[in-house]
């Protein structure tokens, strides 16, 4: 019997979601608490990969067990018992056995964090740039990401990417209080490319790159274009769309 699993973790103490061989892993400690919980052992599937130091306020990921998950709120309380104070479990939903976490994905969303002056409480939650930015000018340049597919430009050298093609459905900047947020949503996302897309915008906004020669860089598809990439603890996955036939999500952060 196959389960999707809601989850929501703060990527700071983990080398990403990933299982690895010599470092600490959200997969990795989410399976030890299912093996536990169920008594045997258990593997799990994710929506997608998040780097070292990446959260996610919302995330998917499916396993298999032998016998039906009768009380599933029940269920969580106890794997959330069993899982440190930086992961935790939303809701688990039984689904057709051949329903997939990553490849019935239709969409993922992403959102990025800025914040203009130090905060103690937002060190490993968010990126401290406190150079004024032209948020207009920064819109102006997202807005044309929506006429591209290949963002080989933002991709990660050597990352092995079958494809550099995505479909983006929207990417915007808004204020929230203090906070810069940007917000981008695609089918899906290359290794690395969402830091990297908001730290050429962000130098679009600082006036270091006009909006024309950001669309030039994407159009360009070469990666010494891009600028370096924004640190990795303002970045959240914060949304994962199936087929409604497949799963529906049960939660919102």
């Amino acid at each position: 019997m196959r389960y999707f699993l809601e989850l929501s973790y703060k990527g700071t103490a983990y080398n990403g979601w990933q299982r690895q061989p010599d470092a600490p892993s959200v997969q990795q400690t989410v399976e030890t608490a299912l093996s536990t919980l169920l008594r045997t052992s258990v593997g799990i599937v994710g929506a997608g990969r998040t780097d070292t130091g990446v959260h996610a306020a919302y995330y998917v990921a499916h396993f298999d067990t032998v016998s039906e998950i009768e009380d599933t709120a029940r269920f969580c309380y106890h794997l959330n018992a069993l899982m440190p104070a930086d992961i935790a479990a939303g809701a688990v939903t039984r689904v057709a056995d051949g329903a997939h976490a990553r490849f019935d994905a239709l969409q993922r969303e992403y959102f990025y964090r800025i914040v203009p002056f130090k905060d103690p409480f937002r060190t490993e939650t968010a990126w401290l740039y406190s150079v004024p930015l032209d948020v207009e000018r920064m819109n102006e340049a997202a807005a044309l990401l929506m006429h591209y597919e290949d963002f080989t430009t933002f991709s990660k050298l050597h990352s092995n990417n079958r494809t550099s093609i995505c479909r983006i459905f929207g990417a915007e900047w808004a204020g929230y209080g203090d906070e810069l947020v940007f917000t981008i949503r695609a089918d899906r996302f290359l290794r690395n490319m969402v830091r990297s897309i908001v730290g050429t915008l962000v130098d679009v906004g600082r006036g270091k790159l006009t909006v024309e020669s950001f669309g030039d860089a994407v159009e360009s598809r070469d990666r010494s274009r891009a600028s370096g990439s924004a640190p990795a603890q303002g970045l959240f996955l914060s949304d994962v769309l199936y087929p409604e036939k497949i799963f529906r999500r049960t939660r919102r952060q």
